[in-house]
């Protein structure tokens, strides 16, 4: 009955998102969240202590990914009023008209650099919107950016989910470069299948066929420097190797090379100099990414000083407290061990989306009314996309309620029971399910991690193996993730396609799985000790 009630509110949700007359997320979510929390209150009998604490703690965290789509959405609107838009897709038309090479330009090696950068789901909400400028249908191009963001998100936000997903597994440290290592391993052999299976969702087969050495030549500039730094590195595999594929992919689509000859139906007529000044925005975007990623650096050491600065007791609410870094904190909400927090300068929100957006705002003459459009157009978009992701969280946060015995453990524990030795065909398929509620594949990581550790001790399965495995479900996830679907479905301005989203990108997600789970068997023990 546990394990029913547990796996009941993720198949009701499923249902409700993709049966005909689907419910929009906005709705759903929240609905689900209430089935939750009445399982919690009368089958596994939480106290109302606990579950208010969680849902308070929902609120707080939803902060986060909301206001990483407020800050995508502004950015994008506000590259439509500028101009900025117009003069990048006349450009993109000149480096070359071709439709596969514009989306492997941007679908594929731009958002595999900004993953390597960022994280949040800022690749999609990015490059989803240019490509649409480019006339590319919304529907689809959500699909596309969902399916293309998969290989690199295990060394998303420089390495997040593989340094510090396992952070609590107390690892040493060439255990997690090993499980680095095997996951890039895994993910470069997806690589030659999955970023094809996205381009189908938009052009032919036919088209794919004729541009085929292009696919490839893009596809291995990203991947082939991603997956020799994942030996030797776990925090720049995708940000370099995004940064080295996007180069090459331009120098070869300019070129021509592997790619069927189209016709420039676009007006391409932009001087280097508008291309130069329409390109300030992004490369600004992804300098201050970078520059506040690099731990080499002082700044993300400052962004996430957690050092009190200021502290108020808030009666049995908590202790609300802001810290040097500017991380708004709640602590022992109603008096339980439960904390959330919000950090203001490290979220890819405020820094680099809104400060990018001020700054340009004068280089590109935009009036004020123009302004206080964008901004306000842009609050006005995020609602829907609040309610989902608090009705996500708040799910996310009740499921984790109960250590050993919450409903997510449980779970992955009769998952873990029913296969046994047969555990690593599956593994990836947990680590998805991660993602699927929670949004991020470091969560996942985070959650199922020891779950993933105590079955490989109890099997005698390689550790290091099936930790990578979890990370690459992790990864796969991000495909059907609602949180990330929420996100592109909000910055393109789509409605209710959530559902029809899910049901074309889980094809794919079930695909990575099988081959992740067929490299683990026969490619892993060639090149490791398993």
């Amino acid at each position: 009955m546990a394990l029913f009630l547990s796996i009941f509110p993720i198949v009701l949700l499923i249902y409700l998102m993709v049966k005909r007359n689907a419910l929009p997320s906005y709705v759903a979510l929240p609905w689900i969240a209430v089935v939750v929390l009445i399982i919690q209150l009368i089958f596994f009998g939480t106290d109302v202590q606990t579950v208010s604490a969680n849902i308070v703690s929902a609120l707080v965290a939803v902060q986060t990914p909301i206001t990483v789509i407020f800050g995508a959405i502004l950015f994008n609107r506000f590259s439509e009023a500028s101009g900025i838009t117009d003069t990048l897709r006349k450009w993109l038309g000149a480096i070359n008209p071709n439709p596969v090479a514009q989306i492997m330009i941007i679908g594929w090696a731009f958002a595999f650099m900004i993953e390597g950068a960022s994280g949040f789901g800022t690749p999609a909400a990015i490059a989803a919107p240019i490509l649409v400028g480019l006339g590319f249908q919304p529907l689809k191009v959500a699909m596309l950016a969902l399916v293309m963001n998969s290989v690199p998100v295990s060394f998303g936000a420089v390495g997040t989910p593989t340094w510090f997903g396992f952070g609590p597994l107390q690892l040493s440290e060439g255990q997690i470069l090993e499980i680095g290592s095997m996951t890039a391993t895994i993910h470069a052999f997806a690589a030659l299948v999955v970023p094809v299976m996205a381009l189908r969702l938009i052009v032919s087969w036919e088209d794919i066929r004729k541009n085929l050495l292009f696919v490839y030549i893009s596809i291995l500039a990203c991947v082939a420097p991603y997956f020799f730094l994942a030996q030797v590195n776990y925090e720049f595999p995708a940000l370099v190797g995004g940064a080295i594929g996007l180069l090459i992919s331009i120098f070869v689509a300019n070129k021509g090379i592997g790619l069927a000859k189209v016709e420039n139906t676009l007006d391409s007529s932009v001087s280097k100099g508008e291309v130069i000044k329409a390109l300030f925005p992004t490369a600004l975007l992804i300098g201050i990414l970078i520059i506040t990623r690099i731990k080499q650096l002082p700044f993300k050491a400052m962004m996430n000083d957690a050092t009190s600065w200021f502290s108020v007791k808030l009666g049995s609410l908590g202790t609300f407290d802001i810290s040097h870094g500017l991380i708004f904190s709640l602590k022992n909400i109603f008096d339980t061990s439960i904390n959330a927090s919000y950090k203001l300068l490290y979220v890819p929100a405020l820094i680099p989306f809104v400060v990018a957006v001020i700054i340009a705002i004068p280089v590109f003459s935009v009036s004020g009314s123009k302004v206080k459009d964008v901004f306000v157009g842009s609050f006005r978009q995020t609602r829907n996309p609040f309610f989902a992701l608090v009705g996500a969280l708040i799910m996310v946060n009740l499921m984790l309620v109960g250590g050993d015995g919450s409903m997510v453990k449980i779970i992955g524990k009769s998952f873990a029971e029913a296969t046994g030795q047969y555990w690593t065909l599956f593994a990836s398929y947990l680590g998805a399910v991660g993602a699927f509620f929670s949004g991020s594949n470091t969560v996942s990581n985070l959650t199922f991690g020891s779950v993933q550790l105590s079955t490989a001790e109890l099997t005698g399965l390689s550790a290091t193996l099936v930790l990578a495995l979890q990370s690459v479900g992790g990864a796969m996830g991000n495909m059907v993730c609602i949180n990330n679907i929420v996100a592109v479905s909000s910055v393109l301005n789509m409605q209710n396609q959530e559902g029809a989203i899910i049901k074309k990108t889980v094809i794919p997600m079930i695909v990575y799985g099988i081959i992740a789970a067929l490299v683990a068997l026969f490619i892993i023990p060639i090149f490791f000790s398993v």
